[in-house]
């Protein structure tokens, strides 16, 4: 972890207005293609949610603004940032579920269903206290939503990124679903919102960039 100095930083003054707005967070939602990743899933028998989630994570962790988090007037570097997914548990409710992130699919993915398999047994809605080297994510599979609203605290500040995806759609003979992504407007802006989605759709049209 290292702390940005702001004053040479060149986000500097978009980083003092946005700390000033009401609610600084803005969320873009647009459709991904999943054509050429989901046979992959499908014939390999992998869970189609730890894949996402390792996915969208290691996307975030390759671009350095997913990794800023604000600490009061500071602004901070993770070298790591880790999904808390939430997780369908007993009674049609949801728990957090952090799983340490690794660039190694099948490592991450022998922790995920350890990790999973633990939260629905022991379900829980807490998080370390003032832990921000999260990436909050969750999985809508029952809508094919075009957009999406996360509550955020602001008191104190809430910069961890927001990422969900939704149900399946078929337009045009390809495979589509909704994926949006929500962020702190002083960390960052539309152009690396838009870098995000471009780096997603880059590994979904070669999944096997993300087996190797």
């Amino acid at each position: 972890m290292k702390t940005i100095d702001i004053l040479t930083w060149s986000r500097k003054k978009h980083f003092e207005l946005y700390q000033g707005f009401d609610y600084p967070h803005f969320n873009l939602t647009a459709p991904i293609d999943i054509t050429h990743i989901q046979p992959v899933i499908k014939e390999m028998e992998l869970s189609v949610t730890v894949t996402f989630t390792y996915l969208f994570a290691r996307i975030a962790n390759e671009l350095p603004e997913f990794r800023w988090r604000i600490r009061g007037n500071s602004v901070i570097e993770h070298e790591i940032v880790n999904p808390s997914t939430s997780i369908l548990a007993p009674g049609d409710l949801f728990s957090f579920c952090t799983i340490p992130f690794d660039y190694n699919f099948a490592a991450f993915s022998s922790t995920a269903a350890k990790k999973i398999d633990d939260v629905r047994e022991h379900p829980t809605l807490e998080d370390e206290p003032g832990q921000d080297d999260l990436l909050f994510m969750s999985s809508i599979p029952w809508i094919s939503f075009t957009q999406l609203t996360h509550p955020v605290h602001m008191n104190p500040v809430d910069s961890v990124p927001r990422i969900s995806w939704g149900k399946y759609f078929e337009e045009a003979g390809r495979i589509k679903m909704p994926l949006s992504v929500q962020v702190h407007h002083a960390l960052m802006d539309g152009l690396h919102v838009g870098r995000y989605f471009i780096r997603v759709q880059e590994y979904l049209d070669h999944p096997e960039r993300i087996f190797a």
